[in-house]
């Protein structure tokens, strides 16, 4: 059964067809690259897609979406709507069905306990959860038998799939993760390396920041997958060499996001060992900006709302730092037909994009020197503008890339026309993107003035996606630096819009909302599109089962991959 929700995704790309399956495990092992190392494998404790996708293999969601954008159920039989009687009629609850029959990978039962505890533990005060936008309204979880779940809501939920549909909300073991509630969350090393889940495969060793090593699932609910008998998913390196190993040497299978200029991309292809994918979605490659003050002066307080940034709380600034850049070059440079010039954080789908902010798409040097005139920012004699002393000096920071290096570049020679002295640095994308909340280098903790990474939403509804800016997902130390408003921004006006959004059911009228919500960050500058990216990965040709999913994990079908003749 497949129920279509929202607007179809646009894929670019061609996927095998499904062949019969063979006994589970009979095609072997298949060895997967994401050049960016997973470092955990609870995307509670992760706003990293590695992380999300790298887990999704082990642990799932009830329902999810496919690689159309359609919703499917996945751990139950059917999708429930008002029409069958699992949304209640007064939008206040929705009931699930677990299907008969699931269980762990160790075995045991899963049940509605277990959903009910994942609840607990995301909203958990001190644990951090990454997700907790997710379960916003949520007031109980009922669990009349052990395959019924009744989510309650604090108001009418005209879109009540938020919470556990999707590779970020997958279900989780209560037994597993029972002493792991609140602060306690990430010294769960053990259950947060290795999670026992539903999935078709089992983690049988995962080095953080390397390698995770799977072996198919004895208990998977279907008998004859997954395919393959073992996986090796290894991290690290860089995309260039993810794309080699797969287009060129064929020495994987399967190569993640490869993040390359389209010439380099077409030169790995016509050795012919394998094909690239590629489909676009809602990913937008954005320059992030701090509102705080990431000085290391200020300890314990720095990169928090207590001390507002010196130069950047100005908005004509953050102004300026946009209309000098030349969206069409970074597109052309970094991704040719992959990529296409974006004004909004949210894209797609189509209903959902905003036309007010289309100035971006043209640079404007001279008016961005008009505006930091108007502002008191003075240039001195080496270029560089000052105000009360202080040097408009910014700290860029980004992932390990070659792509996002090259837009590094230019971006900091277009600031430099504007009198901006900018410093660049990369850090290796595996601890960027890691959330450790002991390293000072994760893009949650952002110790830098601004920072460039992409970011996309499960699904085709942009809800959950839109409430990440709320005042209460600012990372904070009190929170493990989880969530998602990375700029710090606190709004509320905004925080009204996302409430507002929750209760309305029509979709014209949650457009409205999402656009309003789209521009009022793009109009405070507060972020900064880039490119909306298409994602383009690669497989070799003896993989088959591919269907390349930009709106749930990218790994999504892995229980239908399977050997073909190469």
């Amino acid at each position: 059964m497949r129920v279509p929700h929202g607007l179809l995704g646009i894929c670019l790309g061609l996927a095998l067809a499904p062949a019969a399956q063979a006994e589970r495990g009979a095609d072997g092992q298949v060895n997967i690259l994401y050049w960016q190392a997973p470092s955990i494998m609870n995307p509670y404790l992760s706003g990293g897609t590695k992380d999300i996708e790298a887990a999704s293999l082990v642990l799932e969601p009830l329902a999810r979406y496919d690689e159309t954008g359609a919703m499917v159920p996945w751990l139950v039989d059917s999708l429930p709507t008002v029409e069958n009687g699992g949304v209640a009629a007064d939008l206040t609850s929705i009931t699930w069905h677990l299907s008969e029959g699931l269980n762990w990978s160790d075995g045991s039962p899963v049940t509605s306990v277990d959903v009910k505890f994942t609840w607990e533990y995301c909203t958990s005060e001190g644990g951090g959860c990454a997700r907790l936008e997710s379960f916003n309204g949520i007031t109980a979880i009922d669990t009349p038998d052990a395959r019924t779940v009744v989510i309650n809501f604090d108001a009418p939920k005209p879109f009540p799939y938020t919470a556990f549909v999707g590779a970020t909300t997958p279900i989780l073991q209560a037994a597993q993760f029972a002493d792991c509630l609140g602060p306690k969350a990430p010294e769960c090393t053990e259950a947060n390396f290795m999670p026992i889940g539903t999935g078709p495969f089992t983690v049988t060793d995962f080095r953080p920041n390397d390698v995770v090593q799977y072996a198919a699932n004895p208990n998977y609910r279907e008998a004859d997958k997954p395919a393959f008998s073992t996986v090796v998913l290894k991290g690290g390196g860089e995309a260039a060499a993810a794309g080699r190993a797969v287009l060129e040497t064929g020495e994987f299978d399967y190569a993640w996001n490869l993040q390359l200029a389209p010439d380099v991309l077409a030169g790995m292809q016509a050795a012919g060992k394998g094909q690239l994918v590629s489909a676009f979605g809602t990913l937008v490659e954005r320059i992030m900006i701090n509102l705080s003050d990431p000085s290391a002066d200020l300890g314990a307080a720095r990169s928090t709302r207590a001390h507002p940034h010196p130069i950047l709380s100005d908005k004509r600034v953050r102004q300026a730092l946009s209309m000098a850049i030349d969206r069409e070059i970074l597109v052309e440079i970094g991704y040719g037909d992959a990529g296409r010039v974006t004004c909004n954080i949210l894209p797609a789908p189509e209903i959902y994009a905003s036309t007010a902010n289309d100035a971006c798409k043209q640079q404007d040097i001279a008016g961005a020197n008009a505006l930091l005139d108007e502002a008191g920012w003075i240039r001195g004699g080496d270029g560089i503008r000052v105000k009360d002393g202080k040097r408009l000096r910014l700290l860029y920071q980004t992932s390990t890339n070659a792509v996002r290096q090259d837009f590094q570049a230019l971006i900091k020679q277009w600031w430099s026309e504007i009198g901006v002295e900018t410093e660049l640095r990369n850090i290796n994308a595996s601890v960027f993107f890691g959330g450790d909340p002991g390293s000072p280098d994760t893009f949650q903790k952002f110790f830098a003035d601004v920072q460039m990474y992409a970011q996309n939403f499960d699904g085709t509804d942009p809800e959950a996606y839109m409430a990440g800016w709320l005042c209460a997902q600012i990372p904070t130390p009190e929170n493990q630096w989880q969530g998602n408003n990375m700029p710090r921004y606190c709004s509320d006006a905004y925080d009204a819009l996302v409430a507002e959004m929750q209760g309305t059911g029509e979709l014209e009228a949650r457009a409205a909302l999402a656009k309003k919500m789209n521009d009022m960050l793009m109009q405070d500058f507060v972020m900064l599109p880039l490119v909306d990216r298409g994602r383009v990965s690669a497989h070799a040709n003896s993989l088959g089962g591919i269907r390349l999913n930009v709106w749930d994990s990218e790994l999504w079908n892995i229980a239908d991959w399977h050997r073909v003749a190469d």
